[in-house]
């Protein structure tokens, strides 16, 4: 046995190998160890090998799943190596195989995916400074490529957030080799373009990738040779589901870069978890398909408003005809798209299929849920919700009423489909009626009047006779067990009985196994209807949840147009008023905010908590809930081209990459520009804050100037230097606002309202009152800025960011100031003890 371990354990050495014996999967030797340490299970020796002990460990094979879940989440890859041959069918051990693995990335098990999002696997492929990229989520069946630049490297990662990566050996960026999953290393001669490109038409059968508009990716096409070789040789089969190809290029896409989706927390808050965030406010979705559709379209916005227009039309249209009846039938669903990747490998379970079989059942009453109108995307959906009738009718007559869990349990085959397998069924449901009619007939024969017929799994079926009754016992019975007040018989009666009871059992249940392949071998042709309805449903899952967004929380439906501008009236930020609603705290206070082709940036000053950065993510929040194709929390919002949102707020540091938080802050301030367009929202926030006075702010007037005058972005610039309120008197696109907020006494209330012109005040000792610190502390800091303020009004020296350099004056010897003058006069070894106190105090009084 081990001998076959070992042969194994060689195709897969990086891999723990999870060998089947029995009711447990064993591990051993290092597997054995590394398990014991990571999975806390118990280390137990047995036998030799090479003189030292066998280590081993197992888990059973009935909580499999939460093993496999754990070690998944650790990042590590696990072949299962089932049983595949009969017990006693050769000579030596059980033949076994690994039948697939398990990883990060090709996760296909129920158990050990979230309902609420994808996981994908990706391949990178590098060629100088360009990538290419591929990924795969097993689950669903999602195939895309695109082609980046380095600089937009770590934007595609951040929209794909996939589970693990494929690479090839060598050095590779940080935005690479920080990504929060499993880097999994491949030979490099796997990533080969015309490999890939010739393993794509196959796939998807077709002769050429151009219907696709993807020939001239090849880049992407090394990236996707890897990457589909690694799936199929996780699964161990082809992948019969993957019949689709997605190519993104990022002009099509409205642009995310990582500190975008950090900072507007859009599915992850800065603590990084699942909510308050904006998905979690949209998410009211009544199956999984619908929130993983929720979320792509939120990570992968489109600048074509076509899509966002279709989807708007469709929402409208179900606000205006009802959406209630529409989600109640959906709850009803199963989840389609992942019953049918799992259909294609070959690993759906009976109870899946009965999902699918009442969700197919179901769909003439869901179709009529959806509303008449001319929203031609609902129309379309609706067409797709009517898949070929014999998938249900084969499932109907094929598969039981309740089917059992698992295959191997039996039960799975409806009654009446097969003569055969009723047969054997019969022979196993009539041992009852035998053994009664045995047990009595042997009673009588033998004048024992407890005397038992019974059976277990162990012993298979005996005659139970009590110790005090053995005397009576006939002599064709044979002694089968001794028990402490029993012995247990068997006859010949009895035994033919029994071969001819299991044998009906074991033949019953591969009888059941073959016609369940038979099932699954007859659905494979309806695939692509089977991925076309999940696609129908998770669309209109997503848009009946958008829909009752914009109802529950007074959403309005955004204009586009086509000249550029931002202009919105009334806005909220959904979750800041979601989180208000909630907790009770009180009414979320909206705001306009203006911006067009002659009002470009907007300087907002105010107070630390007085609602600057609200205001700002706010802004762009709504823009990209338009761009997905989603009504915006406003009164009105008109919106011009939009290709890129970039964020710059808060302070952070990454020090396990050797950045300050001043060189993050400088670094993510380069990248937004030296990328940020005319068509870009630009969110700038208290830029400049990490180094000196000076020099935070001379860089903070330098970048504005740059985003004003270079990029011509829409920008939204926050800041605490007042100094920049001069900014729009020389910008005549820039204009100055603040947010208000009125003192009462020792009291400070933030108005929240966004008024134009600059702040006056920063407020923040008076937040540092409302924080806590201590009124000592509170009454020195008052007095320190008396006299700072005091002396800035004394001296007229304003500094002006914006004016051209000075030429440099030529060095002046210093003044002496009056003290100094005052004490050259003096002459001590003339001065009498009177007149030398006099000149102290005229010296002190200078002072």
């Amino acid at each position: 046995m081990m001998q076959q371990y070992l042969r194994i354990k060689a195709q897969f050495p990086d891999t723990l190998v999870f060998y089947r014996m029995g009711d447990f999967y064993e591990l051993f030797f290092d597997d054995a160890v590394k398990a014991n340490r990571l999975l806390d299970i118990t280390l137990t020796t047995r036998g030799q090998s090479a003189g030292q002990p066998v280590v081993m460990a197992g888990v059973p094979v009935h909580a499999v799943e939460s093993y496999l879940a754990k070690l998944i989440k650790l990042g590590e890859a696990v072949a299962i190596c089932e049983q595949v041959g009969e017990v006693g069918a050769t000579k030596g051990p059980v033949e076994r195989k690994v039948v697939r693995v398990v990883t990060p990335g090709t996760v296909t098990d129920t158990e050990l995916l979230s309902d609420k999002a994808d996981t994908l696997l990706v391949a990178l492929h590098r060629q100088a400074a360009r990538f290419g990229l591929a990924w795969l989520g097993l689950a669903s069946g999602r195939l895309g490529l695109t082609e980046c630049v380095e600089r937009e490297l770590a934007t595609w990662l951040a929209r794909l957030q996939p589970a693990e990566i494929l690479l090839a050996e060598g050095d590779w960026p940080a935005c690479v080799q920080q990504q929060r999953c499993a880097l999994t290393k491949r030979p490099g001669w796997q990533f080969d373009a015309a490999l890939g490109a010739r393993k794509l038409c196959e796939q998807l059968r077709v002769a050429s990738l151009a219907g696709f508009n993807a020939q001239d990716l090849a880049l992407a096409h090394a990236a996707a040779a890897a990457l589909l070789s690694y799936a199929e040789h996780t699964q161990g089969r082809a992948l019969a589901h993957v019949a689709t190809l997605e190519v993104q290029r990022a002009s099509d896409l409205l642009e995310l870069p990582p500190a975008t989706h950090r900072n507007l927390e859009l599915t992850q808050t800065l603590r990084g978890e699942d909510k308050p965030t904006l998905l979690s406010v949209l998410d009211t979705c009544r199956t999984g398909m619908g929130s993983r559709m929720l979320r792509r379209w939120l990570c992968h916005p489109m600048r074509d408003r076509e899509v966002a227009i279709q989807r708007h039309e469709a929402i409208a249209c179900l606000m205006e005809h009802g959406f209630d009846r529409l989600r109640d039938a959906l709850r009803q669903t199963s989840d389609v798209e992942r019953i049918t990747a799992r259909l294609a490998l070959r690993q759906v379970r009976p109870r899946e299929l009965a999902g699918l079989r009442a969700t197919l059942a179901a769909l003439p009453a869901l179709r009529a849920t959806l509303p008449p109108g001319h929203a031609p995307l609902l129309e379309r959906l609706a067409a797709a919700l009517q898949p070929d009738g014999t998938i249900l009718e084969r499932l109907v007559c094929t598969l039981a009423e309740e089917p059992a869990v698992m295959l191997r349990d039996g039960g799975v085959i409806a009654p009446g489909f097969d003569a055969e397998l009723d047969e054997l069924r019969a022979i196993s449901q009539n041992c009852d009626a035998f053994l009664v009619e045995l047990e009595a007939r042997e009673r009588a024969r033998t004048g024992i009047a407890n005397l038992r017929v019974q059976y277990n799994k162990v012993h298979g079926f005996y005659i139970e006779v009590t110790q005090g009754a053995l005397g009576r016992v006939p002599m064709d019975y044979q002694r089968r067990q001794t028990l402490k007040n029993a012995e247990r018989f068997i006859t010949p009666e009895l035994k033919a009985f029994e071969d001819k009871a299991l044998s009906a059992q074991d033949r019953a249940l591969a009888r059941e196994k073959w016609l369940y392949e038979q099932l699954l071998e007859d659905l494979q042709p309806h695939l692509a209807a089977l991925g076309a309805l999940a696609e129908a449903l998770a669309t209109l899952d997503a848009l009946g949840a958008l829909a009752e967004r914009a109802a529950t929380l007074q959403w309005c439906r955004p204009q586009f147009v086509k000249e550029p501008c931002i202009e919105i009236e009334q806005g909220r930020h959904p979750v800041v008023e979601a989180r208000l609603q909630e907790t009770g705290a009180g009414r979320f206070m909206p705001n306009d905010c203006r911006l067009d082709a002659n009002r470009r940036m907007l300087i907002i000053t105010g107070p630390n908590m007085g609602g600057k950065s609200t205001f700002m993510r706010q802004v762009a929040l709504i823009v990209l809930l338009a761009a997905i194709g989603s009504y915006v929390p406003a009164k009105n919002c008109r919106l011009g081209p939009i290709d890129a949102i970039h964020t710059r707020i808060g302070a952070a540091d990454d020090l396990a990459n050797a950045q300050s938080t001043f060189m993050l802050e400088m670094t993510e301030a380069a990248a937004i520009v030296h990328g940020a367009t005319e068509h870009s929202l630009v969110l700038m926030d208290e830029i400049g804050r990490g180094t000196s006075t000076f020099d935070g702010l001379a860089l903070a007037g330098a970048i504005a100037s740059h985003l004003h005058d270079r990029n011509r972005s829409f920008t939204l610039f926050a800041t605490h230097y007042f100094e920049l309120t001069q900014f729009p008197a020389r910008h005549e696109r820039a204009l100055n606002v603040h947010v208000g907020a009125v003192e009462s006494g020792d009291d400070l209330v933030f108005l929240h309202e966004i008024q134009p012109g600059p702040a006056s005040r920063s407020y923040g000792v008076q937040v540092a009152r409302l924080a806590g610190m201590p009124p000592s502390l509170i009454r020195q800091a008052r007095a320190t800025l008396e006299s700072l303020e005091s002396q800035q009004r004394a001296s007229d020296a304003q500094i002006d960011l914006f004016a051209a350099p000075a030429t440099p004056a030529v060095p002046q010897p210093p003044q002496p100031s009056p003290v100094e003058e005052a004490l050259a006069a003096l002459q001590p070894d003339e001065l009498s003890p009177r007149q030398a106190l006099d000149a102290l105090y005229r010296l002190k009084k200078l002072l």
